[in-house]
């Protein structure tokens, strides 16, 4: 994937705003960001791949062993830098793919540092600032990084990172309304079968096998039922569905990179009349929130609408950490949705909004929309319905 337009101007605005020569990407997310290349699996030793953002180009860095996936991916960015040592027998071919790969070993680094000074030094910045993102490194390769660049002013650059990644461009909004897309299909396939006897693993299972027949990949299936309700992060075990129990379903999958997540609560046979008052009141906080995010809107007062809602509906001590974030190439991004947050609402940001309420011990009840801040207000990307789903 060549960078988009808008994911260069979002750069340019963060070099220019925080005055750096470059912007240098180590996270996953930021670095497909900068480039596109989203890196197989992580290698032992844990060397960095890096994304390198100036004025004058884009430019990734990668451990020579995963040089070769970068070359057959066909990574549109105007330099491709490894460093390290090749293994493979680099005979004389008249493809091109080959010879491309042959013209970057032979201009490779030794090191990680190496790599970053040259390329910098080719896109015309060996001095003043350059911020590095930090969030993808330990202490010792962020060392070897600023030591090598002792003619540079080195700043941390993660927070410049996720603020340029607020804001999306239309095909990054495509891409995540893709991926919801495929999460609601594959959960509804999932909610069509769920009956007394079915196990929270079995429900995870089907989720994740129907996000895969679509075509993306499935994370984060979190499926429990009656008593389990209650656990926030409970893993799907072997408890069976019995007749008269809460489900709470929390399922995600990624598309080209891009997070899809829908959070659902369904009960096998009449509910209770508790459990359908307290699910309206979240629902009132879910709707709340959606009417109050728009363009200029302080992030903070979405969560206090969706607070003063839900307790006027029928929770009166209900006091979430927060009620949401931004969704993007990571299933949790900002801004987050809680009482002191100092971010301000931008046309373009895609927000994950959702409502919980637990009774320790008990149960637990949860329901969530994905919101694209429009130019005048919020629309719901979701497709499928967020009443309480009762189960015949």
């Amino acid at each position: 994937m060549t960078i988009y337009p808008h994911q260069a101007e979002r750069l340019t605005q963060a070099i220019e705003r925080d005055a750096l020569g470059a912007l240098v990407a180590t996270s996953p997310e930021n670095v497909a960001y900068l480039t596109g290349f989203r890196r197989v699996y992580d290698l032992m030793p844990p060397d960095p791949v890096l994304g390198v953002f100036t004025r004058g180009g884009v430019a990734l860095i990668v451990p020579a062993a995963e040089l070769s996936a970068v070359v057959a991916d066909g990574v549109g960015v105007d330099h491709v830098v490894c460093y390290g040592r090749f293994h493979g027998l680099l005979r004389e071919s008249a493809s091109p793919e080959v010879r491309r790969l042959k013209a970057i070993v032979a201009g490779g680094s030794e090191r990680p540092g190496d790599a970053l000074a040259s390329t910098l030094a080719s896109l015309g910045v060996e001095s003043g600032a350059v911020g590095i993102d930090e969030s993808g490194l330990d202490s010792m390769v962020w060392q070897g990084l600023v030591e090598r660049l002792a003619g540079c002013k080195v700043n941390h650059a993660a927070r410049s990172l996720a603020e340029a990644r607020r804001v999306k461009g239309p095909y990054e909004i495509d891409c995540l309304a893709n991926a919801l897309r495929i999460a609601e299909e594959s959960l509804d396939a999932v909610i069509q079968v769920l009956d007394r006897g079915m196990t929270e693993r079995e429900a995870a299972l089907l989720y994740a096998g129907e996000v895969t027949k679509r075509g993306a990949g499935a994370h984060c299936a979190l499926v429990t039922t009656g008593a389990n309700t209650w656990i926030q992060a409970g893993r799907p075990t072997d408890r069976a569905l019995r007749s008269g129990e809460l489900v709470r379903l929390s399922v995600g999958c990624s598309y080209k990179g891009y997070w899809g997540s829908v959070t659902r609560t369904a009960v096998l046979g009449e509910p209770a009349p508790a459990v359908e008052a307290s699910y309206a009141a979240l629902l009132a906080a879910v709707e709340a929130a959606g009417v109050s995010a728009r363009p200029g809107a302080p992030a903070r007062s979405v969560f206090e609408a969706a607070v003063q809602s839900a307790q006027k509906a029928g929770l009166p001590d209900w006091q979430p950490p927060h009620v949401g974030h931004g969704i993007g190439l990571r299933s949790g991004e900002q801004p987050l949705l809680d009482a002191v947050s100092s971010a301000v609402l931008e046309a373009g940001e895609v927000l994950r909004v959702e409502a919980t309420h637990y009774e320790v011990g008990s149960l637990g009840l949860a329901v969530g929309d994905t919101l694209l801040v429009t130019s005048t207000d919020s629309r719901v990307l979701n497709r499928s319905r967020h009443d309480l789903i009762v189960l015949d």
